[in-house]
């Protein structure tokens, strides 16, 4: 039997006893995620002054990346009743109550299709969330490369499903490709912030690029 690494038994202790862990045991969420979503949606409606910020009641909600689903349970709470949640990731997932659940690749026709189909009558999500991570490697310059990858392919996706006037929240790693990367999302929307949530771990490189008012394609 092989050796537990010192710095696996830290991170299992401080996982343990990370405050959003324990709140997320408590309150029912999935994972300590769903606290990064929810502060983001409320910083979003406390500087709009509205009522609902980032998700709203009757939205359609696509989440990649969705495994476990602690955003898609934030999600299905705060679309309500007449929203749609629609959650895809690799890997076994379980029931979403008031979600539909896709597993495998969203890039896969055959995947992008049960996505689109579930997505009628319209075809077109107001929200696109990605909280997709690479499976990391230890090696710093690979899994920044993965990363970047994975935002890619979100940009991909959103080109193809998100509503005109829509919104997204991509977890981005910084790296070499960052700065690209919002570039690239200035030209998709019309407002582009990048933030870190308080959930987040101070020393992730991870943050997440907010996108609203999508502009659609040009015909």
């Amino acid at each position: 039997m092989s050796k537990r690494r010192p710095s696996s038994g830290r991170w299992l202790q401080e996982h343990h006893e990370d405050p959003y862990v324990l709140r997320a045991r408590r309150e029912g969420y999935r994972s300590r995620a769903a606290y990064k979503l929810l502060e983001i949606d409320a910083e979003l409606q406390q500087k709009s002054g509205k009522k609902s910020g980032l998700l709203r009641p009757g939205m359609t909600v696509v989440d990649l990346g969705a495994a476990p689903g602690g955003w898609s349970q934030v999600a299905v709470k705060l679309v309500g009743k007449t929203g749609r949640i629609i959650a895809v990731d690799l890997l076994a997932m379980e029931p979403i109550v008031g979600g539909v659940v896709f597993q495998g690749d969203f890039l896969d026709d055959a995947v992008l299709d049960q996505v689109v189909q579930a997505l009628a009558p319209k075809g077109r999500a107001d929200l696109v969330l990605s909280d997709m991570a690479p499976n990391m490697s230890g090696f710093k310059n690979a899994d920044m490369a993965r990363g970047e990858l994975l935002a890619e392919a979100a940009f991909a996706f959103i080109e193809q499903v998100l509503e005109p006037g829509g919104a997204t929240v991509i977890k981005l790693f910084q790296g070499t490709g960052f700065h690209e990367m919002v570039k690239q999302a200035r030209t998709l929307f019309d407002r582009v912030k990048v933030v870190k949530p308080n959930a987040s771990r101070a020393r992730s490189s991870e943050h997440y690029l907010l996108g609203l008012g999508y502009k659609g394609q040009e015909t």
